[in-house]
């Protein structure tokens, strides 16, 4: 087994399948990349038993095909340290790979293809054909929502839900919830599952194209095919809370104001926030919005942002790392918060629509101060 192939087009396929592979294993195999060469077309394989990548790229100089593991963190270090548009020569002898690139030559030890695992996949029930940026922006828009270690552990990942034709990303780690709705309707049967987090944020590194991606989802497995990867992940066994249930039915008092200029006085009051609970207060009141921090120490931030509200005096209070973050993935100039009282969540949503993109909704809990 043996090709040459520029250390360009290796780079990135080999970099994003060797941020699947775990850097502690218990199963020295599952440190390692598997490379297999068919013609002149080298896939590489990274998989943590969870997650499982395929990169593709063409090669020349092709000998015969062939399977092999490599270390792959040690072939990552040493292809970054090579020269940019240098041709580099693999060759397997004798259970080891060379590595030569102009003047250097390196020697890794391998472990046997055949003890390489793979992620069965089953049958797919359900084929989405969705362009990349859409899946990507979806993403972006709900994943800071997911939950991190969690006990519930079907928290720790992104809901996809396929229903009445129409696709949602949901994420929500209890104290905030993040939906996102494609555009257009599908053509597909209802479908649910959860995608664990480390999965989706896989999935996230790996489109960054203008193509398209097919979603195919089974019972426990979902599936994401470009023409460059393959990506499949396990799906998390459990039930999803009931996200619509948690959304304002009626709130009666909305506010709307430029995204940054409060993205910058939440920024701003957040410096002097107590580190711990991340609390400021709210205070509306006509065409006007008041911000207010404290801390233990005694310190205190306040702000002032001109806003559209007209309608009683309301104070409530909400982390504001968690309004930060929907600030930050909205992308309109507007902003709209929709409240009740100050014992209740409040939605936040683009202040309009933008056609063609994905249409977001963000609900956050409020805090006692």
């Amino acid at each position: 087994m043996k090709f040459s192939v520029s250390r360009d087009a290796l780079i990135r396929p080999l970099n994003l399948v060797a941020g699947v592979v775990e850097r502690r294993q218990t199963l020295p195999i599952l440190s390692n990349v598997l490379m297999s060469l068919e013609g002149n077309r080298l896939s590489l394989t990274g998989t943590d038993l969870e997650v499982e990548l395929v990169g593709r790229i063409e090669v020349v100089n092709a000998g015969p095909d062939g399977d092999i593991t490599v270390p792959a963190r040690k072939l990552v270090d040493i292809c970054k340290s090579l020269p940019d548009g240098v041709d580099i020569n693999f060759s397997v002898e004798d259970g080891r790979v060379t590595v030569k690139a102009g003047r250097s030559r390196f020697t890794l030890s391998t472990l046997p293809a055949a003890e390489f695992p793979t992620v069965e996949a089953g049958e797919g029930e359900v084929d989405l054909e969705l362009s990349q940026s859409l899946v990507r922006q979806m993403i972006e828009r709900t994943g800071f929502a997911m939950a991190q270690q969690d006990v519930r552990y079907y928290l720790n990942g992104m809901y996809l839900e396929i229903k009445a034709g129409r696709l949602r990303f949901v994420a929500t780690d209890g104290h905030r919830l993040a939906l996102c709705t494609a555009p257009g309707e599908l053509a597909a049967e209802d479908k649910s599952v959860i995608v664990p987090r480390k999965g989706i944020l896989e999935l996230a590194r790996l489109l960054d194209g203008d193509g398209s991606v097919t979603l195919i989802v089974g019972s426990n497995h979902i599936r994401a095919v470009t023409d460059q990867f393959t990506f499949t992940s396990k799906l998390v066994d459990g039930k999803f809370p009931e996200y619509e249930r948690v959304l304002p039915k009626s709130p009666d008092k909305a506010v709307s104001g430029d995204r940054s200029e409060l993205k910058q006085a939440f920024t701003r009051t957040a410096i002097l926030s107590n580190e711990k609970y991340r609390g400021v207060r709210l205070s509306l009141s006509d065409g006007a919005l008041e911000i207010t921090a404290n801390n233990p120490e005694q310190e205190q931030a306040e702000e002032s942002v001109p806003v559209d509200y007209a309608g009683e005096v309301l104070e409530v209070g909400f982390n504001v790392s968690y309004l930060l973050d929907v600030m930050g993935v909205l992308s309109g100039n507007t902003v709209r918060m929709s409240l009740s009282d100050s014992a209740s969540s409040a939605l936040i949503e683009e202040g309009e629509a933008v056609s063609g993109e994905a249409e977001a909704l963000y609900v956050v809990m409020p805090m006692r101060l």
